[in-house]
């Protein structure tokens, strides 16, 4: 019997999206009992990486609409690695709404036709059969991610928010969600090994280690559009209250406190040179015994699209473990972990465990109603 597919349409064509659609290429092969880097499972509660399939895509960029995804995720100005050659899908760009995905740094490098128009996106969604909505808007773009996030509960499909829009962690969204019998995944993508899980795991070194944190800062640069888009500080408000609270979160967790000015966490500046790499800049301050200084201070440099690639894969397939249990509103367990702002923060070995039972409950479940072998969780 032929597995059942998991049916994405994809908000966005850029690097992030290209990193996803090559991945999905590049281990469309591994065995069930495989280590891949950055998901957790090959099989996840039934479902393959191969299972997930591009049937739709939208962005605003001429360089991109009309061509098909496999062409288009290779197009100026992506320049993420690339690591795989993706045959063509038989899928094409179709142009989407601008809205406010573009400011006057982005325009300089994604060249838009006014002239040309947006489809129909619910239509669309619908005559593809999208199962889930992936958002991959630049940062900022709340009209144009609420216009998706609009059209995918008029089409019937769930979302996985990508970006620190707040959808999933926004009450109001969350319900409109819950009432349509959508789930919704949100709010902006936590890396496999990136500055903010890198930021989180250390301060909570820190805590376990009866270490107080005093002052701490996170400064990122790159040379991709997301950076560039972001040296339009209005865009950022978002942005820096989903990276600081993901760092935050876990000092308020242990009934510490930071002081606002004491703690600083956001994009720093756009490296034209740098293209899809990032590099973050990491300093945490704190005293030992007897109130003894001491300072921690850590440079990472990691290719940004890849390495939450992985990560979307697992969301993508936890959405869908939704959808085949008919979960509604904002799902949690897969937020708590694989997100910066999730409606709930949970600290993250307790958040993988929750999305481990997950796994199991709803994903045996699933796999039993489509008479498709399931296989345990990979310890």
């Amino acid at each position: 019997m032929a597995r059942k597919k998991i049916r994405i349409a994809i908000i966005g064509v850029g690097n992030c999206a290209s990193s996803l659609v090559q991945g999905i290429h590049y281990y469309k092969d591994a065995r069930d009992d495989e280590f891949v880097p950055g998901v957790m499972h090959v099989n996840f509660g039934g479902y393959h990486i191969s299972d997930i399939e591009v049937v739709a895509a939208f962005d605003v960029n001429t360089n991109k609409v009309g061509k098909d995804v496999a062409e288009a995720i290779y197009a100026e100005p992506n320049n993420t690695a690339v690591f795989a050659k993706v045959p063509k899908l038989g899928v094409k760009v179709l142009r989407g709404p601008v809205l406010d995905g573009m400011n006057k740094y982005t325009a300089e490098l994604v060249p838009v036709d006014e002239k040309q128009k947006s489809v129909d996106v619910v239509k669309v969604l619908k005559d593809a059969k999208v199962d889930a909505v992936i958002n991959y808007l630049p940062v900022g773009s709340q009209k144009a991610t609420e216009f998706y996030a609009q059209a995918a509960i008029d089409a019937g499909c769930g979302f996985v928010n990508c970006i620190p829009v707040f959808i999933a962690s926004n009450p109001v969204w969350a319900a409109k969600f819950q009432k349509a019998g959508l789930p919704v995944i949100g709010d902006d993508i936590k890396a496999q090994v990136g500055a903010t899980i890198t930021h989180r795991t250390l301060v909570n070194l820190f805590l376990d280690r009866g270490m107080k944190i005093e002052r701490t800062y996170q400064l990122n640069t790159g040379g991709n559009t997301d950076f560039l888009n972001m040296l339009e500080r209005e865009r950022l408000a978002s942005k820096k209250i989903s990276k600081t609270e993901a760092v935050r979160s876990q000092i308020d967790a242990r009934g510490q406190q930071i002081a606002d000015e004491d703690i600083h966490v956001g994009p720093s500046d756009y490296v034209p040179w740098q293209k899809d790499n990032k590099i973050c800049f990491l300093r945490i301050e704190s005293k030992h015994f007897g109130d003894v200084p001491m300072n921690l201070e850590l440079r990472l440099s990691v290719e940004d699209s890849p390495n939450s690639a992985g990560v979307a894969i697992d969301s993508i397939r936890c959405l869908k473990l939704a959808l085949d249990n008919k979960l509604a509103g904002a799902i949690i367990e897969p937020a708590a972990y694989f997100q910066k702002h999730p409606p709930k923060q949970i600290e993250d070995r307790t958040a993988r465990d929750m999305v481990e039972k997950f796994i199991i409950k709803y994903g045996q479940a699933a796999a039993q109603t489509r008479k498709v072998e399931h296989r345990p969780a990979l310890v």
